[in-house]
């Protein structure tokens, strides 16, 4: 069944766990996060990217909407179809006529008050739809998903949370703390004091974004610390491409069939998401 943020994440606040937050774009990707995550007994939150839902003339938005809403029913857990890093409000506006049941309106690079002004419009948009909303404060920095443009951190001021929740109504809050998009080209520290001075001065549940690769025990002390959604993509990206290297090297008919094909990805992407939903003491949440 579809869900908003409101109704998942502040279980995960109350109880000490986070839930995995999950980029996708296909339908191999779609069903083996949710077939894994009903095995697990985990909610689960699916998101998509402009840049996979622009694709082939914007097709990628109906496809992966249409997808996620036409199996949700048959699903016996919470998912959370989640527009992410949404860049304007134009996109907040299609993915809420499309059903997305949350969605994140990301003014982290502006100024204060523009990603006030901002996030607060995405509220008002989301109202009659009954969607959840995210947004961030602070700068999660790092290379975007072309890997061409790096940008840096800028963390989080625990002096303007309160306010800016309270002006905005968010239903969630990314905040930067050490974490960087994309593939980490060194280890990142996470300021865990600094989080724990957001999450005192935070009403609602907090995000962290760029959630592959960072060390395990890192994210389980952030996790301890107010943290109640880990985005995740690079390493589910990671372990669909060793799966799809074992498909080339084990197949040995020239037309194998889909299932031996995208057996391996399968496989692969299926591990690593039992392991992030294991990591964050989401399993046997439903």
């Amino acid at each position: 069944m579809l869900v908003t943020l409101r109704e998942v994440l502040g279980d995960a606040r109350t109880n000490g766990y986070a839930l995995p937050a999950f980029d996708f774009s296909e339908d191999v990707m779609a069903r083996t996060i949710l077939e894994t995550s009903e095995d697990l007994r985990a909610p689960v939150i699916l998101m998509a990217l402009e840049l996979d839902l622009n694709s082939h003339d914007g097709n990628g938005w109906i496809y992966q909407s249409g997808l996620v809403r036409a199996v949700a029913r048959h699903h016996r857990l919470p998912i959370v179809l989640h527009l992410d890093h949404a860049s304007s409000l134009e996109a907040i506006q299609k993915g809420l006529d499309l059903g997305f049941s949350s969605v994140m309106i990301d003014g982290s690079a502006l100024p204060f008050e523009e990603n006030v002004r901002l996030t607060r419009a995405a509220v008002e948009m989301a109202k009659p739809f009954g969607a959840s909303v995210e947004a961030e404060l602070g700068l999660v920095g790092g290379m975007d998903l072309r890997d061409e443009v790096c940008a840096e951190n800028v963390l989080t001021d625990p002096a303007q949370v309160t306010e800016f929740v309270e002006r905005t109504g968010v239903d969630a809050l990314a905040v930067s703390i050490g974490t960087s998009h994309g593939v980490y080209r060194s280890l990142p520290n996470l300021n865990i004091e600094r989080l724990k001075q957001l999450n005192a001065a935070s009403a609602v549940p907090l995000v962290l974004h760029g959630g592959s690769g960072t060390p395990v025990d890192q994210i389980q002390e952030a996790v301890r610390h107010g943290i109640c959604k880990l985005n995740l993509y690079a390493d589910m990206r990671i372990a669909m491409f060793t799966g799809m290297k074992e498909s080339v090297t084990t197949m040995d008919r020239i037309d194998p069939l889909p299932l031996e094909m995208f057996g391996p990805i399968r496989q692969h992407l299926a591990v690593a998401v039992a392991d992030k939903i294991r990591m964050l003491g989401a399993e046997n949440r439903v």
